[in-house]
């Protein structure tokens, strides 16, 4: 049976180190690569559950050959979700380098190549992988950015993010990358242009293991309502709502009190998918 292109799609970019021009270890050496496979595999899962079509495997793409990915599903049909993962060629961004940034992009190129000019894609990244898909945003197939943890030196321009709806999701006690530096470039980015709001995990930390149910959960329902494949909870939709002159604290919603992640896993009212 002949596959058709997907719908959208999903660029998983794992966290990294500072410095590290080695290749990243293979498979599940890789720990950072390793520590997102639970969120491909729940995207996955409410992707079909959504009847989107998305197969039960991701592809990778490489910078160095992106065209030697596999077929990004099993099942991939007309109204499916690609996930994919980016392999990356060095384990760290490397100052002026920000080699993470270039393989994303090599990566949407190839999306480009395969399934057109009109892909709707959501970069999903967690901590260096949140910064480079940051840097990425501007690239035209980018809808929006769904960062975990991410790494926001306060220097990194924000006007590739125009016009791109960006979340930020951060826990109130990482010790590894800051919360409030996620919180200033909201702000900044929300003035040049961008569409964005911070969630608060509390009693998180940067590694995404404690309240791991959580993070899961609010990441796949914010990746799919961005790309349009499901509902936005209605307080992040008011929160991507605000004008340009809003302040930071106005766009920083708790996971618990605001969206109702508490152990009963309550849902909040939902906005309708974007589009």
């Amino acid at each position: 049976m002949v596959q058709r292109p997907p719908s959208a799609a999903v660029l998983v970019l794992h966290g990294g180190r500072e410095t590290g021009t080695e290749p990243p270890p293979p498979g599940l050496l890789n720990l950072p690569g390793t520590r997102m496979r639970p969120f491909v595999r729940a995207l996955e899962r409410a992707a079909r559950t959504a009847g989107t079509g998305a197969g039960p495997a991701s592809a990778s793409a490489s910078s160095a050959s992106a065209s030697s990915a596999g077929p990004a599903s099993a099942t991939g049909a007309g109204s499916g979700v690609l996930v994919r993962q980016v392999r990356y060629g060095h384990r760290g961004w490397n100052g002026d380098r920000a080699d993470p940034f270039h393989d994303a992009v090599a990566a949407l190129d190839a999306l480009r190549e395969e399934a057109g000019d009109e892909l709707p894609v959501v970069l999903l990244g967690h901590s260096m992988g949140a910064r480079a898909a940051l840097r990425a945003a501007g690239h035209p197939l980018v809808r929006g950015v769904v960062g975990l943890a991410p790494w926001c030196p306060p220097g990194d321009p924000v006007t590739q993010l125009a016009d791109r709806d960006v979340v930020l999701v951060h826990s109130n006690r990482d010790r590894l990358t800051s919360p409030q530096a996620s919180q200033s470039l909201t702000a900044r980015a929300r003035r040049a242009g961008a569409r964005t709001c911070m969630i608060t995990v509390r009693g998180g930390d940067h590694a995404m293991i404690r309240r791991a149910p959580a993070w899961h959960r609010v990441t796949t329902v914010l990746v799919l309502g961005l790309l349009g494949s499901g509902s936005l909870p209605a307080p992040v939709g008011a929160a991507l709502a605000l004008p340009a002159t809003a302040e930071a604290t106005e766009g920083t919603l708790d996971l618990d009190l605001d969206l109702g992640a508490g152990p009963a896993g309550r849902q909040p009212t939902a906005v309708p998918p974007r589009r």
